[in-house]
């Protein structure tokens, strides 16, 4: 029985270090979302999704860094990006667009990084004249041009894509997934439906993917046969 009584104390102990080892506070460095988002991966995997605008400065900023969040990730995670529309002055709309057309055609992935450089380095898409956006902004069909060239399109073939209902059907929805997450600033991080976290709420870069890989970690644990919640 003493035995059994000091097993028993250690394990509580190991558990409440554990415990007080973890340095993120839900409410503080995590927001919980309730209730939980469904996700588009299957049964036992788990989803980080990004909430983002190419058009978006700070996101600009941050794509090196979600680039080394993807690849710190296991296997098993899958990765989506979900584009905002919040600021239609600044072509966040239009950007919206071209993503889900891009992503319709199968190059949303290997055009991403140099879609930013377009807008925030060459300048061939920019959006911004010194603090204010330009006049006029880039329109559909020069996004259009640009997706051609870069990626050997047929020309018209992703300007119909991207006036496609299929485009129309997904903005919408779009829309309305960003509001159930109560996402309110870019970039965003979604994961698995259930934690939202921003680079100001984990505390900086590091501790972004440190808290990222931290909460897939739990999901993990509990999408895994056998797991608990």
């Amino acid at each position: 029985m003493r035995a059994a009584m000091i097993l028993t104390g250690l394990m509580l102990a190991a558990a409440g270090a554990a415990r007080a080892a973890v340095p993120w506070t839900e409410g503080q460095h995590y927001f919980e979302l309730r209730p939980a988002m469904p996700t588009a991966v299957a049964p036992g995997k788990v989803e980080v999704l990004e909430v983002f605008s190419y058009a978006c400065p700070a996101c600009n900023h941050y794509y090196p860094l979600v680039d080394r969040i993807r690849a710190a990730l296991p296997a098993g995670v899958q990765w989506r990006f979900l584009p905002a529309a919040w600021h239609p002055e600044e072509d966040w709309k239009v950007f919206q667009r071209a993503y889900f057309a891009a992503l319709s055609l199968g190059i949303a992935d290997r055009t991403h990084d140099r879609i930013f450089d377009a807008v925030w380095k060459t300048g061939e898409l920019a959006t911004m004249d010194g603090n204010r956006p330009k006049s006029p902004l880039p329109s559909l069909a020069d996004v259009a041009q640009y997706y051609e060239r870069m990626a050997n399109l047929k020309p018209g073939e992703f300007l119909g894509a991207a006036h496609s209902f299929s485009v129309d059907a997904e903005m919408r929805e779009a829309d309305a997934q960003i509001i159930a997450y109560r996402a309110d600033s870019t970039p965003t991080l979604i994961i698995n439906g259930k934690y939202r976290v921003t680079p100001q709420s984990a505390g900086g870069d590091e501790q972004l993917i440190a808290l990222t890989k931290w909460l897939v970690e739990q999901e993990s644990r509990q999408s895994a046969p056998g797991g608990k919640p």
